[in-house]
C-alpha cells in the first residue's frame, strides 16, 4: 500500500495518496473526517482526478486523427502513480508525465501536476496541465471529491443540502444507463438555489448542471459548520452519490461524457479544451470549512 502524504494547517489536516493523487482524508482541527468513508459496498474512492476525459466514452475509446485509443471511464490519471515533487508542512505537489503506456491511450506528451495547499480552514487544489509536444493537445479535466454525508457535526443526514451561489435556471443533462449523455434533458430539482439532498435524486446517476452559473456551493445542514466548494475555472458541475452511501460528491468538471452515438474526435467532444504546444492550463478548486 502506498504511504499517504500528509499536510496540515492550523485548521485542517489532509492526506493524499500518490496513487491517483487522490485526496484521501480531510479532517478538521479536532480530526473529524470531512471525506467519504470509502465503503467498498458503495464506492471505494474519495476524490479521484479525472484526466484526460470525464465520464464514459462511446465504445470505450477516444479518437485522435482518425485512430481509436482505449480509454477507461474518467481517464487513466486516477489509476496512475504520481511522483511527489514537493512536500512541505502545508503543501504537496504531485506529478504525472506521459509514458509508453499512457501514449497508447492518449498519444500526447503531457505533464499533469496536482498542487494541494492548506491555508487555515481552506484547502486549495490546482491542476496544471502542460503540453510538452508540438501540436495542440485536447483534454478534459475534473475534480471528484466525495464529502461525508452527513458531516461529522451531529446534524441528521436528511437535513443536509447544497446551496448554489447563483440562480441556476437551466434544465439538467440526463445520463443514459450506459453512462453516455442522453439527448433529452431532465427537470431541475432545485428549490430556489437549494438542492435538498435525498437518495431518490440519484437513482438515475448524477445530477449535471451544464452550464453551471455558480462558482461555488455551500454544503451542510442549517445548523453547525458547513463546507464551501469553489470552482471558478470549470463550467459544469456534477453532484452524485449511490443511494444509501455516506458521501455526496460535488464534482467541478471541464468536460463531459460522450453524447450517445458520438464518433467524433476527442478535440471536438463537448467541454474539451486544447492546450497549445509549450503552454499549460490551470484549473482550481477550493474546499473550505466554514462556520
Amino acid at each position: 500500500m502506498t504511504d499517504l502524504v500528509e499536510i496540515a494547517s492550523d485548521g485542517l489536516l489532509a492526506a493524499i495518496n500518490p496513487f491517483g493523487a487522490e485526496l484521501t482524508h480531510l479532517r478538521d482541527a479536532r480530526r473529524r473526517e470531512l471525506m467519504s468513508d470509502a465503503d467498498p459496498a458503495f464506492w471505494p474512492h474519495t476524490a479521484p482526478i479525472l484526466f484526460p476525459v470525464i465520464g464514459v466514452t462511446n465504445g470505450g475509446v477516444v479518437r485522435v486523427d482518425g485512430a481509436e485509443h482505449p480509454m477507461p471511464k474518467h481517464g487513466f490519471a486516477r489509476h496512475s502513480t504520481f511522483d511527489v515533487v514537493r512536500h512541505e508542512r502545508d503543501r504537496a505537489v504531485f506529478r504525472l508525465g506521459d509514458s509508453e503506456e499512457t501514449r497508447a491511450r492518449y498519444p500526447f506528451a503531457f505533464r499533469l501536476e496536482i498542487d494541494f495547499s492548506l491555508y487555515g480552514t481552506k484547502l486549495a487544489v490546482e491542476a496544471r496541465i502542460a503540453n510538452r509536444g508540438d501540436r495542440p493537445m485536447p483534454a478534459q479535466f475534473g475534480f471528484h471529491p466525495a464529502l461525508a454525508w452527513p458531516l461529522p457535526y451531529g446534524e441528521p443526514r436528511d437535513e443536509h443540502a447544497i446551496t448554489f451561489d447563483a440562480e441556476e435556471p437551466e434544465r439538467l443533462l440526463r445520463i443514459a444507463p450506459d453512462g453516455l449523455i442522453a439527448p433529452e434533458r431532465r427537470d431541475s430539482p432545485l428549490d430556489g438555489r437549494t438542492l435538498h439532498l435525498d437518495d431518490a435524486l440519484f437513482t438515475d446517476d448524477a445530477l449535471v448542471w451544464d452550464p453551471v452559473r455558480s462558482d461555488k456551493v455551500r454544503y451542510g445542514a442549517a445548523q453547525g459548520p458547513a463546507v464551501e466548494v469553489g470552482f471558478p475555472d470549470t463550467p459544469r458541475l456534477g453532484v452524485w452519490t449511490k443511494p444509501g452511501a455516506r458521501f455526496v460528491c460535488i464534482e467541478p468538471w471541464h468536460g463531459l461524457a460522450d453524447p450517445e452515438g458520438y464518433t467524433g474526435e476527442l478535440r471536438d467532444k463537448p467541454g474539451a479544451f486544447a492546450v497549445a504546444p509549450g503552454d499549460e492550463k490551470r484549473i482550481g478548486m477550493t474546499v473550505t470549512l466554514a462556520a
